[in-house]
């Protein structure tokens, strides 16, 4: 069985919880296992959308390290300094052909809605610093 819903407000949840505590229960005491996740809802489409606007409109504005960049670039670019602002590491390994080195970026399509809010306000901040 898979289930999914959405939580908004406390009430709601603990309604949903309650339901899914009567269901499950007597099925783990009959020895069955189950796996819950629980996550925060991915970015929206108009979430997307403004972060893809901003970096077209950055793309053809700005040069960084004496050169222009296509949006994909400067997506990378911009999301591993918030993750940097965010105190979390950026992966840079040896690439593995044996030539340079590769950055492990994180893919904005895994964000949560509030962690893209976040990277957009980071962006219009950066922007802002331009």
């Amino acid at each position: 069985m898979t289930h999914t819903t959405t939580l908004h407000n406390p009430q709601a949840a603990h309604e949903t919880l309650q339901r899914l505590w009567g269901w499950l229960k007597p099925r783990l005491l009959a020895g069955h296992a189950y796996k819950l996740t629980l996550e925060e809802p991915k970015r929206s489409t108009s979430q997307n959308a403004l972060l893809h606007a901003m970096l077209q409109d950055i793309s053809q504005r700005r040069e960084w390290a004496g050169r222009k960049w296509d949006v994909l670039t400067w997506k990378r670019l911009l999301t591993a300094a918030w993750l940097r602002a965010k105190g979390q590491q950026v992966l840079v390994v040896p690439a593995l052909d044996g030539h340079g080195f590769d950055v492990v970026f994180e893919h904005t399509s895994r964000l949560s809605k509030a962690e893209m809010t976040d990277l957009i306000e980071f962006i219009t901040a950066w922007e802002a610093q331009q």
